[in-house]
């Protein structure tokens, strides 16, 4: 992929988001809340080039998965008005129908076609497919890493909001229950695992979800970045006074610090 495709990559993303805005004052939020995500991931995706020593050519791939890896966003919340994916269809897999019915990349080396799709198309799940082999594998963790980072600053923000300002559609319809958390969560995060969406209740749970999001992380420069940015602490902070909360806060903190 040059310089100029991706460019025009971006020149398209622009233009097929634009009609997604006309729609009523609350979609109009959460349309605009994944626009600024996609472009947030993309930042962070550029600084992880960076710090990963990426070469230009492949940085430039990483910009355009980056760039898709959420795009089917838009037609999922057109036709569903939700996020999520259990109440609508997969979001990487409407993706994946977007780039092709769009045919956006067209004229790119079909090697790196391929690069792109596969990690658009696991930047969700739960794991990566184990059969997945490098390059590919560079890529799914560099967006899987990215789109956490972008994920974190969405909703430390979207936690200083008054409730009624926030878009619906980013805590995926969970009740705010100030004092609820399920243990079940807390023992995942305890343990050192990741906290499965099917676990989650509240909006708390989905606290726990994301603090547990570290043990995922797949690079140092991931880690050193969200240690900066202080985003794990600005989260616990909004979770119920417990001990084992604390507990499982802190041993997530030792894992990113280690």
């Amino acid at each position: 992929m040059n310089t100029q495709q991706l460019t025009d990559l971006f020149s398209w993303f622009d233009s097929y988001v634009e009609p997604f805005l006309d729609t009523d004052h609350e979609g109009i939020k959460n349309i605009r809340l994944k626009i600024e995500h996609t472009r947030k991931v993309c930042e962070a995706m550029a600084l992880l080039a960076v710090g990963e020593g990426l070469s230009e050519s492949e940085a430039r791939i990483a910009a355009a998965v980056a760039l898709l890896h959420d795009v089917g966003r838009f037609p999922q919340y057109r036709q569903w008005r939700t996020f999520l994916d259990s109440d609508s269809d997969n979001h990487a897999r409407l993706a994946i129908d977007v780039i092709r019915e769009e045919n956006i990349l067209a004229g790119i080396d079909p090697a790196e076609q391929i690069l792109i799709e596969e990690a658009v198309r696991c930047h969700n799940m739960l794991a990566p497919p184990a059969t997945v082999k490098s390059p590919t594998r560079q890529y799914i963790n560099l967006i899987r890493d990215a789109d956490k980072l972008d994920i974190w600053r969405v909703f430390v923000e979207l936690l200083a909001q008054p409730p009624e300002d926030r878009p619906t559609a980013a805590v995926l319809g969970l009740e705010d229950l100030p004092g609820t958390v399920s243990d079940a969560c807390i023992a995942a995060l305890n343990t050192g695992g990741i906290v499965h969406l099917d676990t989650i209740k509240c909006f708390n749970d989905f606290k726990l979800l994301q603090i547990s999001w570290i043990y995922d992380l797949t690079s140092d420069t991931s880690r050193r970045i969200l240690s900066e940015r202080g985003y794990i602490p600005a989260l616990a902070a909004t979770l119920p006074e417990r001990a084992d909360i604390r507990e499982a806060v802190a041993k997530a903190l030792v894992a990113l610090s280690a």
